[in-house]
């Protein structure tokens, strides 16, 4: 039987960011510490209007940082017990990435369809759905896109993102600048040791549909 990595759906909101990224880590999943909304600025990086506040890694290294070591995760967070978490992408999982509302309707969808959504996150505006990662035995098969850049098959689907290769998202309960939290809208489950993740393209399929109707 299934055991439910958490057994209530808002459990995240009142976990320790260093319990949250420890769970991670025990699904072999590798995290790494991300910037956090700061107390009179929207993020605690050095940078000048950041483009993306609170919502990347501290440091340019995080690609190779990132670890399921659960001594080094220790450390990190009891040094630093509000960092966000950082989620590298292309690893264990993709990420697909779209508007709210066309994540309520692609969810919708799939449960008419019986399409599984897998792991599914909230934050303020996005949608992030956990899905299967390319594999990288054929290069022309697994890309990196670089943040908000996407693969060309789905370029022209309107505010649609691919996390996959060198890429990252954040993981819940991580604070955002508007005060609100990443949390999960459809929680990991564990079944015998791995997190079961859905096909892509099966889920693609829905979420362009669903992005390109919510933007006309």
């Amino acid at each position: 039987m299934a055991d439910v990595l958490y057994r209530r759906k808002r459990r995240h909101a009142t976990d320790s960011m260093l319990e949250s990224a420890l769970r991670y880590a025990g699904l072999g999943w590798p995290v790494v510490r991300g910037a956090a909304p700061g107390g009179d600025r929207a993020c605690t990086c050095d940078r000048m209007g950041c483009p993306d506040p609170a919502a990347h890694p501290v440091t340019a290294a995080w690609g190779v940082e990132a670890s399921t070591d659960a001594e080094t995760i220790r450390r990190w967070w009891t040094a630093s017990p509000q960092t966000n978490i950082v989620l590298p992408t292309g690893r264990v999982f993709d990420v697909l990435d779209v508007p709210r509302e066309a994540g309520v309707m692609a969810l919708a969808r799939m449960g008419r369809a019986g399409v599984p959504a897998g792991p599914v996150a909230s934050l303020d505006s996005r949608y992030l759905f956990f899905v299967a990662t390319r594999s990288p035995t054929d290069e022309d098969e697994w890309w990196s896109c670089h943040l908000d850049c996407v693969p060309e098959a789905v370029e022209e689907m309107p505010g649609l993102r691919w996390h996959c290769r060198d890429s990252f998202v954040l993981g819940a309960p991580s604070a955002l600048p508007s005060g609100g939290h990443v949390t999960w809208i459809r929680t990991p489950r564990d079944v015998e040791g791995a997190v079961v993740l859905p096909d892509p393209i099966a889920v693609l399929d829905i979420l362009s549909d669903a992005s390109e109707e919510f933007a006309v």
